[in-house]
């Protein structure tokens, strides 16, 4: 198990720039401290029905008492930087963060193609995303640190997707949120399934309007609380530092929007105020 001890200072959460930070690949174990925070961040690595995961876990360990639990299902790209820097950012929040390895062997991948061929299988079963979120349910319940009767879920693009899938489903949480994720994946939600929040680029060429219609019906016909918010501008991938250069290279409609991104990270805070009470 590796294990980093990192200070996160609060500028550079306000300015948005941790999310461009990548994570240190020195196996030794640091200590950088101040007075306020002490952030954990530490590969998981656990078994599950013959399958290995490798999540990331991270927390503030000077922080007294058990803590809410965030859970982050990445983009279909993996256990990359990225969603790892997320994990710190909502540590120094006070939250336990876990990065969910939904692939196994804690897989980054560096193509579309390649990601897309691991991708589409937990869109077409439903289970396989049931099984990989619940495999590190399990480890989170283990945790002393954690208040298990105060989780949530957030997800990123395929992440958002597979969040989405997890109120469907109710999952043990207070509530999930959908970054620029597709909405319509064949689950059908159960009545009043847990509340969701979907945070959508208003130019989202992967999320049609059709699409949008008919997730808000869906919600609706379940009695399903939820928010949609639009941000006029942005499109796929909005959150991520890296989708712009990402987006040129194998000239996908993705693209980072600085607005939609600080404007989204404080929907999801006032979410998690709200299911956190």
């Amino acid at each position: 198990m590796k294990i980093q001890i990192l200070s996160v200072s609060l500028l550079l959460l306000l300015s948005g720039t941790i999310a461009c930070k990548k994570t240190p690949e020195n196996t030794d174990a640091k200590y950088t401290k101040n007075l306020q925070k002490e952030i954990v961040a530490e590969d998981l690595t656990y078994s599950e029905n013959g399958k290995t995961f490798k999540s990331f876990l991270a927390f503030d360990k000077s922080k007294a008492g058990k803590l809410p639990v965030v859970f982050i299902i990445p983009e279909w790209w993996g256990m990359n930087d990225y969603v790892k820097n997320r994990a710190k950012q909502l540590a120094d929040l006070g939250y336990i963060a876990i990065a969910v390895d939904m692939y196994g062997d804690g897989k980054v991948i560096g193509n579309p193609d390649d990601a897309g061929k691991l991708a589409k299988p937990f869109y077409g079963n439903a289970d396989l995303a049931k099984q990989s979120f619940e495999a590190a349910l399990k480890q989170i319940e283990k945790n002393e640190k954690a208040d298990t009767g105060k989780m949530a879920a957030i997800g990123y693009c395929f992440g958002g997707a597979m969040a989405l899938n997890m109120a469907r489903i109710n999952e043990p949480l207070k509530g999930v949120i959908s970054f620029h994720g597709n909405l319509m994946t064949g689950v059908k939600p159960t009545t009043n399934s847990i509340p969701v929040l979907v945070l959508n680029g208003e130019d989202d060429t992967f999320v049609s309007k059709d699409e949008i219609a008919s997730f808000k019906k869906q919600m609706d016909s379940a009695g399903v609380k939820y928010e949609f918010v639009n941000y006029p501008g942005a499109i796929h991938s909005f959150t991520n530092p890296d989708a712009t250069a990402v987006g040129k290279k194998y000239k996908l409609k993705v693209a980072y929007n600085e607005a939609a991104d600080k404007a989204s990270w404080k929907e999801m805070i006032t979410f998690f105020n709200k299911i956190f009470k």
